[in-house]
């Protein structure tokens, strides 16, 4: 999984360019498994989902969340979609380094082999 969690200043300056009138912004990440036999995998899954839908109420930032599972196991694509929604990009940085997001970070970086985000207002 690579990538920084902490936006630069110059993404920072892009995405304030960019806001124009909407004020929620909208923080999409895929993930991509490592190989498992298909009921770990299930296991899997279901543990990453229930960790991340338990943050919510924990990170006060933290809007919306919903979680999906790509219903097709055995898929080339990405198996898990996670969609978060903040009122600013302030909190969207607060939630990128709230000890509970990284706690749940690192049991995905376990069983994961890579990680897709965009970051939208809207």
């Amino acid at each position: 999984m690579a990538g920084n969690m902490v936006p630069s200043p110059e993404s920072i300056k892009f995405a304030q360019s960019n806001k124009k009138t909407q004020t929620m912004i909208t923080h999409v990440v895929l993930f991509k498994l490592k190989e498992y036999q298909e009921e770990e995998k299930k296991e899997i899954l279901s543990k990453l989902k229930s960790s991340l839908e338990a943050l919510t109420g924990k990170i006060k930032e933290l809007k919306q969340m919903e979680v999906g599972l790509n219903y097709e196991l055995e898929s080339k694509s990405y198996d898990l979609c996670l969609i978060t929604r903040f009122e600013t990009l302030a909190d969207l940085d607060v939630y990128r380094v709230h000890p509970e997001h990284l706690k749940v970070f690192e049991i995905i970086k376990e069983s994961t082999v890579a990680r897709a985000a965009v970051d939208y207002f809207g």
